[in-house]
């Protein structure tokens, strides 16, 4: 049995009919559930990915294009994103296409941010490369792009680059959507773990221009 099917059969084994279309009100998926909890999909995906390893990134992106675009049922896709969490393919370069695919395909916040976790690693091993990329995302006509963008250094701590901080929020100031304001305060209030100084500062500098959600998020812990 493949890595793919392992997971596939997995997840239906485990399906909970009550559950499942509670979890898809709750997450307002177009794309019905199994009724799988989260930490099981990540436990059934762990178990399959060691039966069945991949041998290289390249088998590791057909399994996870696979689960991905072949999906009937959203847990599919998470345990895709669940085989992206572990060490082969971690800041590989390679796979940027494929997570701005899942991004822009995933198209709700769940699935953004948790792409958002792997851009980070990505931000660790390729600065330059990821710095353009998020930079372009900040000026997409694609929501998610744009908000994947302002998160994608959660996590980085003392590592975080302030510039394009500032730099792929810019585009969202004056937007409406909850989606941006909600990620700029996230990612601002991220930081003031780090340097509450510097986050300070910049709410300072742009008070006129943040939205009440932005601010009270940034500011919550300081």
């Amino acid at each position: 049995m493949t890595l793919v099917a392992a997971i596939r059969a997995e997840l239906r084994a485990a399906a909970d009919p009550e559950r499942a279309p509670k979890m898809q009100a709750y997450m307002k998926s177009a794309m019905p559930f199994l009724g799988v909890s989260a930490p099981a999909v990540r436990a059934i995906t762990s178990v399959a990915r060691r039966a069945h390893r991949p041998a290289d990134v390249d088998e590791l992106r057909d399994a996870v294009v696979d689960l991905w675009d072949g999906a009937q049922y959203r847990e599919e896709r998470y345990a895709a994103q669940n085989l992206l969490r572990g060490a082969l393919g971690r800041g590989d370069l390679s796979l940027l296409p494929l997570h701005r695919h899942m991004a822009v395909t995933g198209a709700w916040w769940d699935h953004v941010d948790e792409v958002a976790r792997r851009i980070a690693d990505l931000h660790d091993a390729h600065p330059m490369e990821t710095g353009v990329a998020a930079r372009g995302w900040s000026r997409s006509e694609n929501l998610w792009l744009r908000r994947l963008a302002i998160i994608s250094q959660l996590g980085r701590k003392d590592r975080l680059d302030t510039v394009l901080l500032e730099d792929v929020i810019e585009p969202a100031l004056p937007e409406p959507e909850f989606f941006l304001r909600k990620a700029i305060g996230w990612a601002l209030r991220e930081h003031a773990k780090t340097d509450p100084a510097w986050v300070i500062a910049y709410v300072e500098r742009n008070d006129a221009r943040l939205s009440g959600l932005s601010r009270r998020e940034a500011l919550k812990n300081l």
